[in-house]
Order: C-alpha cells, then sequence, then structure tokens
C-alpha cells in the first residue's frame, strides 16, 4: 500500500488524533495573495458579454433533478464562451459582508480582507486552483501559455509560441481533435499556509468543486468539459515552469474549439504517446511572486504530491474502478418516500451568482419541503459523475463511487432520522430513528453553524481505500475531486431552491462511521452538507462587480 492509504486513515483519525504539526499556528499578516501574480506580462482582457445562451440548471445537471436528458456537447467553445464559463466558476463576481456566525465576521469590512464571491465554492474561501490556457494555432489569440488572473478576468501571456503538443503528448491521446486546453495546477503555500498538513485533503476537493462548475454551465449551453487527470505530470510541470514540491497539475480539460482559424491542424506532439522524462525543452520562464516572506512546507503534503504523481501516466483502464463502487441500497431497511424534486429551471449564471455559505443564519421554524430536499439529494447523484478518463462518467463503463446519507431534523413529509439514499429509486432508506440534532452538534468542531438548525444535513461517503487498492495513490485526488463536485453540485441546487447551504469538514468522522454503521463497508464519510430555509430579512451587504 502506498503513502495515500496512511494519509486518508489520518485524515478519518483527525477529529481525535490531531495531525503534525499539531501545533501549528498560521502567520496571518504574512499570507499568501488568492491568486498567483506574474509581474510585467502583457494581459488579455476577456469579454464580459455575448455569452451563449443558458438552458437552465437542469440541463446541466444532465439525469440529475429534473432533468429531461444530458447535454449533447455538441457545441464547441470560442473566446467568448471561454470567458463566461471562467468569470462565472472562478471570476470575482461580487463583494460581500453579512451579519453570519463566521469567525472572519470582523475582519470583513476591511478592504485588504474583503470577501470576493465566486461561483464555485472553496475550502477556506482560499481558491488555490490556477487555471492555465494553453491555446494553439486553431485559438483566437496568437498561440501561447495564459495564465486567467481572476482579479482582472484577463489572460497573463506566459509564454509565446505553439506548444499545445506538449499537451497532447503528455495526455497520451486522451481528449479531442484539438489544441486548446485547460491546464489546471493547485499553488499548495496558497493553501497549506492555514491549513498545513490537512490542506492536500481541502484544495483536491476545491479542484473537483471548480471542475463541476464548468461542467454545469457548459452542460447548459451545449458544450462539454471532460477533464482528464491521468497524464504526464511532470512533463506540464516543466511546461508550466513550476515545481512538483510547489504546485501539482490536477486535471488538463481539452476544449472542443468552434471555428478553427486559417484551417490549421493542431502541432504534432513533440513524441508519441506518454512522453517519458525526457520531453518537454520548452518551458515558462516566468516565475510567479510571492507575497509571503517565509514559506514553510509540510511532510505530509510533500509526500502526498510525491506519491499522487509517481505514477501520473498510468490511466486505469477500463472497469478498473469497479470493485471500488459504492455497495447498493440496503433493500431491509425501511423506505421513506420522497416526492418529485422540485424542478431548477433557473439558469446557472443567476444561481452561481447567488450561491454562498450560510454560516449559522438556518431558521428551523420553515421546514424544507420533500420537493427540496429530494432535488437536492438528485443533484448529488448527477454531480459524482465527473466524466472524463476518471470512470465516473454516465456511459457503460461509468463507476458510481459515492453514497449519499442524510440526517433529516426538518423536512416536511420526513420524519427526523438517518437516512440513505437510493438514487435509481430515489428513495430514502431510514437507518436510524430519531432527531438527530443532539449528535450532529456534538461531532461537529466550529462555532459557526448550528447544525439542529439545517433542516436536513448531507454526508457524501466514498470508499477511499478501494479506490487507492483500485487504481493506485493518483486515485486519492480522484476520490477528493468527486466529493468537491458533490459540494458544488449541492450548494448550486440550493442556490436555485431558495435555500441556505453551508459545508464543513471540521467534523469527526469515525463518529459518522460509527453512527451510520459504515464500517462493514469501507465507507468514509469526508464532509457534511447543511441545507435549510435561512433567517427572514438577514443584515446583508452585496455588491455586484460583473
Amino acid at each position: 500500500m502506498g503513502y495515500a492509504h496512511d494519509y486518508a486513515a489520518a485524515i478519518m483519525q483527525r477529529g481525535r488524533v490531531p495531525m503534525a504539526p499539531a501545533d501549528f499556528v498560521p502567520n496571518w499578516s504574512d499570507g499568501p495573495r488568492k491568486a498567483k501574480y506574474y509581474p510585467g506580462v502583457d494581459s488579455l482582457p476577456l469579454p464580459v458579454a455575448g455569452y451563449p445562451a443558458d438552458a437552465g440548471l437542469d440541463r446541466a445537471f444532465g439525469c440529475g433533478a429534473g432533468a429531461t436528458g444530458p447535454a449533447t456537447g455538441e457545441a464547441a467553445f470560442d473566446l467568448t464562451s471561454l470567458s463566461g464559463m471562467l468569470l462565472d466558476s472562478y471570476g470575482l463576481t461580487g463583494r460581500r459582508l453579512g451579519v453570519q456566525a463566521n469567525t472572519d465576521l470582523s475582519a470583513l469590512p476591511f478592504y485588504p480582507l474583503a470577501n470576493w464571491s465566486r461561483g464555485s465554492a472553496s475550502g477556506g474561501g482560499l481558491y488555490p486552483v490556477s487555471v492555465y490556457w494553453v491555446s494553439g494555432p486553431r485559438g483566437p489569440v496568437t498561440p501561447g501559455v495564459h495564465y486567467y488572473s481572476t482579479r482582472h478576468h484577463a489572460m497573463q501571456r506566459l509564454l509565446t509560441g505553439d506548444v499545445s503538443g506538449e499537451v497532447r503528448a503528455s495526455l497520451g491521446g486522451y481528449g479531442a481533435d484539438t489544441d486548446q486546453y485547460l491546464v489546471l495546477g493547485i499553488k499548495y503555500w496558497q493553501n497549506s499556509f492555514k491549513y498545513n498538513s490537512f490542506s492536500f485533503h481541502a484544495v483536491s476537493m476545491d479542484l473537483g468543486a471548480a471542475v463541476q462548475t464548468w461542467r454545469m454551465w457548459a452542460g447548459a449551453r451545449g458544450l462539454a468539459v471532460e477533464p482528464a487527470m491521468w497524464f504526464d505530470e511532470a512533463r506540464l510541470q516543466r511546461l508550466l515552469g513550476v515545481q512538483g514540491e510547489e504546485e501539482g497539475v490536477f486535471a488538463v480539460v481539452p476544449l472542443k474549439w468552434a471555428g478553427a482559424q486559417g484551417g490549421s491542424s493542431p502541432s504534432p506532439s513533440p513524441t508519441p504517446g506518454l512522453a517519458g522524462p525526457g520531453a518537454g525543452s520548452v518551458s515558462v520562464q516566468r516565475r510567479d511572486v510571492e507575497r509571503s516572506r517565509e514559506v514553510f512546507t509540510f511532510d505530509a503534503l510533500l509526500r502526498m504530491q510525491e506519491a499522487t504523481s509517481a505514477h501520473a501516466t498510468e490511466r486505469p483502464a477500463p472497469g478498473a474502478l469497479a470493485p471500488a463502487a459504492t455497495p447498493p441500497a440496503d433493500a431491509d431497511l425501511p423506505v421513506a418516500a420522497l416526492p418529485a424534486p422540485r424542478p431548477m429551471p433557473a439558469d446557472v449564471r443567476t444561481v452561481l451568482r447567488r450561491r454562498r455559505s450560510s454560516f449559522g443564519r438556518f431558521d428551523a421554524s420553515r421546514p424544507v419541503t420533500g420537493e427540496q430536499l429530494a432535488a437536492c439529494l438528485a443533484a448529488s447523484a448527477a454531480g459524482s459523475r465527473l466524466g472524463g478518463d476518471t470512470g465516473t462518467g454516465e456511459g457503460g463503463d461509468g463507476v458510481r463511487l459515492t453514497k449519499l446519507y442524510a440526517f433529516v431534523n426538518h423536512v416536511e413529509g420526513v420524519e427526523p432520522g438517518a437516512y440513505e439514499y437510493d438514487p435509481d429509486a430515489r428513495e430514502l432508506r431510514l437507518v436510524k430513528a430519531g432527531r438527530p440534532g443532539e449528535f450532529l452538534q456534538r461531532n461537529y468542531f466550529l462555532s459557526n453553524y448550528n447544525l439542529e438548525q439545517a433542516g436536513a444535513v448531507l454526508v457524501p461517503t466514498i470508499r477511499t481505500s478501494a479506490v487507492l487498492d483500485a487504481v493506485g495513490d493518483r486515485g486519492y485526488r480522484l476520490v477528493n475531486a468527486t466529493i468537491g463536485a458533490v459540494a458544488q453540485s449541492v450548494y448550486t441546487a440550493s442556490s436555485a431552491l431558495e435555500l441556505g447551504c453551508g459545508v464543513a469538514l471540521g467534523f469527526d468522522n469515525v463518529s459518522y462511521i460509527e453512527e451510520l454503521g459504515l464500517d462493514a463497508t469501507g465507507e468514509a464519510p469526508l464532509l457534511i452538507m447543511m441545507i435549510g430555509n435561512e433567517r427572514p430579512a438577514p443584515a446583508d451587504f452585496r455588491y455586484e462587480i460583473a
């Protein structure tokens, strides 16, 4: 077994056995920027209008709640649609300041610590995912490598010249016939300065949340986003000019592009197949400037980067994940019927703009309806299918890796208790009767939520050890990306349903395993998702900037 097994076990136990370094305290005054900073580079402002029509969230979820069928992906990207997807997912869309229960409330009125809203969720609001656009001659700009500057909604040119063949070679034949790619890296210090050894767990979920936002945005417009998570990572790190211990490359998204410029074809790959260690002579020479005067490294983080990138070119064979599939619903448990999910025709852009964390504003006096709960559960199931080369798509080889449990506090037509969700029958199956509020609050570590006031607390589980056994240590990235995608789906559905939502990782995982009886199946609960109505007339300031 690789190191990822040990790390996964430590994550499960961290509520009882703190991870090293247990005495680490963040130096907030010396924290990093929330984005990379490349001084002196040329910038290309991106369009801010004219995006393709949005068919609504139901279509974005494909086979999710209220869907009429999955998006075909027949449409193609252009500069305008690429711009819209980036802005609505990771760009800054507004400033928010509301009276709520989170611990950073007192700092938010000060401009340097302002809370800028974005469409995707992020652990701690840190947003460590770096988005690079590698554009070849078929694209609308001079070929090269660009970095997406979220604060400026602009592409910053890091390298001029067609290096799309490097990306194509790193993929080993995966993906569309294109020379346009989004490459997603994660600069670890943007998160580890706060979360130290725990940060790898959090950032790999951030990756899934960002990709799922793209999948929803694209799906509502007939576009396709199919991420690759197995590729020659070292080759792409060399291309981007980053060091593995500082920044991991987590995903590549080939983009089907509209209207090839001048009829040119993609440049040939410098070497066939998944390239070896000697490939790649061209590299970005620009380096981002770090704000922090002192940057720390953490052994667990370094070891996880090494373990999950060691065999990055060994893409799993079709069906490799089958042994890690979630166990079927327990037919012996009592059934609690759910109504049909409430439709969610609202456009994706609008609901992404409204998405935010509730931070203690839940109000149990207004129960969640059965239709709202059913829609959130169905959205969770739809969001667990990442597609691409992950083995979790909708095709015949697609494997369902996640199962969902619901702790029901205040839902119309559903008695309080802990339930297992059957996504095929769209039913709840009673695991444990009785009000779960005391259990939920006792096993939550922070003070920013009263979980008993939530209408329901949804808990996605995944058989982490089985995934690692099936596809190796790199499977840890897949595990957490899948869970992050589920969280983003529930956040977005809640926004469409006019429900509050909050997602947290600060809970005692072992207690949830014991409460739900998951020891025998090896299911690991990795986060909790709270949904519910919020108190009316909140004290809130909101200013839209995009």
